[in-house]
């Protein structure tokens, strides 16, 4: 498995609170600020399903198992790799809420990009599906 994480940080926003929002949701590995131009970006890295336990005790926490399995599942951006963006400001207060549209995020979304072997056992991990709001079945933690 490999994830990596981008988020922009515009420059009216205090770069600490960007950071913030992004590892209230995701645990790195590895963390860079990249400039290009004159836009700035958070950079980061893992290579294990841990580095998204946060994302994960948050989808239940919030009890959107549903909610978050349909939007994961129609983020498949090719084989094997799931594209999907989370709403900064949430991030920052350890809400999850998934930006489908362009513009939902109003200080820019953060970018996950997850590769993984099975996409399947991914979802069935992350955000299992339910039965009258109980889990149905979880998967084990993907590759």
């Amino acid at each position: 498995m490999r994830v990596e994480v981008i988020v922009e940080i515009r420059p009216t926003e205090d770069p600490e609170k960007v950071k913030r929002a992004l590892l209230n949701v995701f645990e790195p590995e590895e963390l860079e600020v990249r400039s290009e131009d004159e836009e700035t970006f958070l950079i980061a890295r893992a290579s294990s399903y841990k580095s998204l336990l946060k994302l994960k005790d948050a989808i239940w926490r919030q009890g959107i198992q549903d909610a978050a399995r349909s939007v994961l599942s129609r983020s498949l951006a090719g084989e094997g790799r799931i594209v999907f963006h989370l709403n900064k400001q949430a991030a920052y207060v350890g809400v999850v809420s998934f930006a489908t549209e362009p513009g939902e995020s109003p200080l820019g979304p953060i970018i996950f990009n997850v590769e993984t072997s099975d996409v399947r056992r991914f979802l069935d991990w992350i955000a299992p599906r339910t039965y009258k709001g109980k889990v149905f079945y979880e998967g084990p933690p993907p590759d």
